[in-house]
């Protein structure tokens, strides 16, 4: 299996007064077509660990490569196409702009990353959406969805420029569980029928347990599980 996401030492260090350490020394192998819960107490580190691999911070110190890509040496502009093309974003709160539809918030990063012409936008928004069960919501603002419906347009939101990892901060966490049973549920077809990685920071242990495996973080650093597989490839 080709690894998809690589940290070495991977460190992040606020630089404050007295500096705050939110992820020490992190290294480990993600493969692609994984499907990988990061796991651990509120303020160990797990969303931080999560903005460093979706490159929406830098590290102090250490590497991460994705893609096989070393992501150090990358300018700003390199980093956000990196962005735009190879990562997709699911967060706790969806995060969906209120005075657009569904179908409209789907074509934002098409948009930004502006490869289709604007009628091809338009179709791929409405096939995602649709194949989320979604069909009949197309032109609905989010306040006309429920909870889940809200998340499962921020799943087609992430897959619109079809990027091979998805990372995903708490995706489950405002949700009822039929809600959030639904949402794991698009998750997962995500790696067992689309073929790509979903790495999800999350607190429901039940979920993670139904996931391939875990990478648990106390304090910003690694903690490995009884019974738990060495991380590192």
């Amino acid at each position: 299996m080709s690894a998809l996401v690589e940290t070495e030492q991977l460190t992040r260090i606020l630089p404050e007064t007295v500096p705050v350490t939110l992820v020490k020394d992190v290294t480990f192998s993600i493969g692609e077509t994984e499907f990988v819960a990061v796991t651990g107490p509120s303020g160990s580190g797990k969303s931080s660990l999560l903005y460093l691999l979706g490159l929406l911070d830098r590290p102090t110190d250490g590497k991460l490569s994705i893609g096989g890509r070393d992501t150090g040496p990358m300018t700003e502009r390199e980093r956000a196409a990196t962005r735009l093309s190879m990562i997709g974003f699911v967060f706790q709160f969806h995060f969906l702009l209120p005075e657009f539809t569904a179908r409209e918030n789907v074509e934002i990063p098409m948009r930004r990353l502006g490869r289709l012409a604007r009628p091809k936008m338009r179709e791929r928004a409405g096939e995602l959406l649709t194949s989320l069960g979604l069909g009949e919501h197309l032109d609905k603002r989010p306040d006309q969805l429920s909870g889940g419906q809200r998340q499962r347009v921020a799943v087609a939101r992430a897959l619109a420029n079809d990027p091979p990892l998805i990372l995903a901060d708490e995706p489950t966490g405002s949700l009822d569980s039929r809600s959030s049973e639904q949402v794991f549920a698009t998750l997962e077809n995500l790696v067992r029928e689309r073929g790509k990685t979903v790495v999800a920071a999350t607190h429901d242990l039940d979920m993670a347990a139904r996931m391939d495996r875990r990478i648990h973080i106390v304090d910003g650093k690694i903690d490995l599980l009884p019974g738990q597989p060495h991380l590192q490839a």
